[in-house]
């Protein structure tokens, strides 16, 4: 009897691909006598499967993606292995950045390869932007040249000009649907890129100016109708896919995205572009959120897993699965001429993520999340005075650790 790998996989197309393909370039490569079992879930589904429902524990899973979210939550209560225990992933010393490494590291343990980078940044639709009559008629409306927005203000001049909901397309679309992921994200952004944090010598922070007024930004565009309709019941997944159809002029998300425009097939093959997420008064920042794959610390298969982690740690298996839309984290892919003729937007990658912020090291983000979950729906979907909101929102941050 075969023995398989079950790996609980955050559900998307190219996740999918790129570990089959991996996976049977590993078989091929090492002759093992393995199945591949792929679980494609979604955020809560996953999270309850790996967490709540202990699958990380029970055996259910030998591996596993977990989010950078929730890998403190992990390590604290032991339920991926320890990586370094078992050999090296890779001789390549400087394979990742220091940044792909932090999140999963407590001591001399590893707990985790990592698989999909970030980070987020302006993606907008760049043969839109470069169309002489639209730079003519923007000019003439706005009385400044056509560009991609630097502050939120000029974000907001730019969605109302291409709102335009007979043509299917609107200025911008949000992915508010409340799993703990996007929201929590879009908080933190407009938050830092305002001059707040989410996080001090205090604790959790949900009510401050800063807070306050990007939460007052996100509901105006979803108030004047500059949003791509029904932001609640989009994910990420979902929004990428709305702006890749042509439904949005401009988004901020994940990088990933944006290459995701540039595969053979994309209708907006070539006609995307990248930018810094805008800002007011401070520098522009953005966020690094990233994938890596863990060795369930139940698995009966650890000596097959820890393998088939080795096989996916070269530079080969990093450049398969970005050249399928998975965003390689390895520096030689980054670098990588066939990646960069590829994806242009590579060639700006490491400069990107060198720069990028993370989220507090701390195992309450999950909970946290939650509150932030709230805050988000509260905020498009009722009248309640902002100030209310954060206010309610910040008495239960207090009781977080």
């Amino acid at each position: 009897m075969k023995r398989t790998l079950r790996i609980a996989v955050r559900r998307y197309g190219p996740f999918e691909e790129a570990l089959r393909r991996q996976f049977e370039d590993f078989r091929n490569a090492t002759g093992r006598d393995l199945e591949l079992e792929l679980a494609p879930l979604d955020l809560h589904p996953l999270h309850s499967a790996l967490f709540e429902q202990e699958g990380l524990a029970s055996g259910d899973w030998d591996l596993a993606f977990v989010v950078t979210d929730w890998l403190a939550d992990a390590i604290q209560r032991n339920l991926l292995a320890d990586l370094n225990g078992l050999g090296r992933l890779t001789e390549d010393a400087g394979a990742w950045t220091p940044a792909l490494l932090s999140a999963q590291c407590q001591g001399t343990a590893f707990h985790g390869l990592p698989y999909h980078d970030g980070p987020e940044c302006l993606i907008y639709r760049a043969d839109r932007f470069r169309d002489p009559r639209e730079q003519d008629a923007f000019q003439e409306q706005y009385g400044r040249a056509l560009r991609p927005p630097s502050t939120w203000d000029e974000f907001a001049e730019t969605a109302e000009f291409f709102t335009r909901p007979d043509e299917g397309l609107y200025g911008t679309v949000f992915a508010a649907f409340p799993d703990g992921h996007n929201t929590l994200y879009d908080f933190c952004l407009h938050t830092w890129s305002r001059g707040g944090e989410i996080r001090d010598e205090r604790g959790w922070r949900v009510d401050s100016p800063a807070s306050r007024k990007g939460l007052a930004f996100y509901r105006d565009l979803v108030r004047r109708g500059l949003v791509y309709p029904d932001p609640g019941s989009l994910d990420s997944v979902r929004s990428g896919e709305v702006f890749k159809e042509g439904g949005a002029a401009m988004m901020v998300n994940w990088f990933g995205f944006a290459t995701s425009c540039q595969l053979p097939g994309s209708p907006l093959h070539g006609r995307a572009g990248i930018a810094p997420i805008p800002a007011e008064g401070v520098p522009a920042t953005t966020l690094s959120v990233y994938w890596v794959i863990g060795l369930a610390c139940g698995s009966t298969k650890k000596e097959d897993a820890f393998a088939f982690l080795r096989h996916l740690a070269t530079p080969a298996m990093d450049r398969l699965g970005t050249l399928l839309g998975v965003v390689g984290c390895r520096r030689s892919t980054w670098n990588n001429e066939e990646v960069q003729a590829a994806q242009p937007f590579y060639a700006d990658l490491e400069r990107i993520a060198a720069g990028a912020r993370t989220l507090p090291r701390s195992a309450s983000i999950p909970r946290f999340a939650a509150i932030i979950d709230r805050v988000m729906t509260r905020t498009i979907s009722e009248s309640t005075p902002i100030e209310t909101i954060t206010r309610e929102a910040q008495e239960e941050a207090a009781a977080l650790p």
